[in-house]
């Protein structure tokens, strides 16, 4: 209650002639939470609540500007006090892509989160956002047997276990790295998207491709939880984007989006692979990386930090886990652990 007072009377010397209540908005997987503002007039802000002990904001100003610049649709800050972790921003809404998402409408706002990526990645440079190197990417698979393996599964794995897990991360990694590089949003998914319906002018056809009215009135999503954005593989947005932890789609819908994506892509100059079949294969292996990762801080989510809210989507991401691995000679290996895992977990159980 006393954040929620300090923020209450930090709002209130913002706007002392006006009248204000507060409603939760949303929280996320960090410590930090969002409060709706809502004026007498009806007008609406979002109130960050970052605890400075906890989070830092100005990744966040930072990321922010860059992809503002950009031309694409994040939260503006008309106000911060960094001391206290506030931050005054635009109201987005409440539809997420998550909410929105239908097998009518699919199409049209994955080729618009699409168009909102490929002008992230337009504007990338070095030196703006962390690298994410090798160290990065390692930290983030050893989550896997550390805290998916060890603590939710209750496994300990033997040597061999050991040497060939090790074995599929350094071939992961020799892809990851050796990807071409941009920025890297890192939780590109329909959680993090506002689906925002309004005329979009500024989208990005193919060229020679005529614009309709259809496009013309795409819904440019609102992007959030940009924070922890990197420099790094240029697939990892879109495999976070079309192997999304919380919803499913076919196979054959994905591989159109990916490649409606990659056409665009080599048209306005990203460094894309030249032969889908290669791009695809990059994507498939970063997706695996991430896959690895999400397992090991779902399971850290429910036993370090009490929220169990991700098991649920454990399966889902198992199963992306397990179709790359099976396509895939060089991932067998992790195929094989994956099956003993089961094995081994279901005999604890028993």
């Amino acid at each position: 209650m006393q954040r929620q007072t300090q923020l209450t009377d930090w709002l209130s010397s913002l706007y002392p002639q006006q009248r204000f209540t507060l409603a939760p908005a949303s929280a996320d997987a960090s410590f930090r939470r969002y409060f709706r503002a809502t004026f007498a007039d009806g007008s609406t802000k979002i109130v960050m609540d970052a605890p400075p002990q906890h989070e830092n904001c100005k990744p966040f100003l930072h990321i922010g500007k860059l992809f503002e610049a950009a031309g694409t649709h994040v939260p503006h800050v008309y106000a911060q006090d960094l001391e206290q972790g506030f931050l005054l921003l635009s109201d987005l809404g409440n539809t997420t892509y998550l909410q929105a998402l239908t097998a009518d409408n699919a199409g049209l706002l994955y080729a618009a989160a699409t168009d909102a990526l490929i002008k992230i990645q337009l504007a990338s440079a070095t030196g703006e956002l962390p690298s994410y190197d090798e160290a990065l990417l390692r930290r983030e698979l050893n989550l896997f047997p550390e805290w998916y393996i060890a603590k939710h599964l209750g496994v300990t794995l033997n040597a061999k276990q050991k040497a060939k897990l090790e074995q599929v991360f350094d071939r992961l990694l020799a892809n990851n790295l050796a990807q071409p590089c941009v920025y890297v949003h890192r939780d590109y998914h329909s959680r993090n998207l506002m689906h925002i319906a309004h005329p979009l002018s500024n989208s990005l056809p193919l060229a020679g491709e005529r614009t309709n009215e259809k496009s013309n009135f795409q819904s440019s999503p609102g992007i959030l939880d940009f924070q922890d954005a990197v420099y790094g593989p240029i697939t990892y947005d879109l495999a976070s984007l079309f192997k999304d932890a919380y919803i499913r789609w076919e196979e054959e819908e994905i591989i159109d989006w990916l490649i409606h994506y990659w056409e665009k892509a080599r048209k306005v100059g990203l460094p894309v692979r030249a032969d889908f079949g290669e791009f695809y294969r990059d994507y498939e292996m970063m997706g695996v990386q991430r896959h690895i990762k999400v397992l090991g801080i779902f399971a850290r989510l429910y036993h370090r930090d009490g929220k169990d809210g991700y098991l649920k989507n454990m399966p889902l991401v198992m199963e992306y886990l397990h179709k790359a691995c099976e396509r895939y000679i060089d991932l067998k290996p992790l195929l094989n652990i994956l099956l003993e895992l089961n094995a081994q977990a279901g005999a604890g159980r028993s």
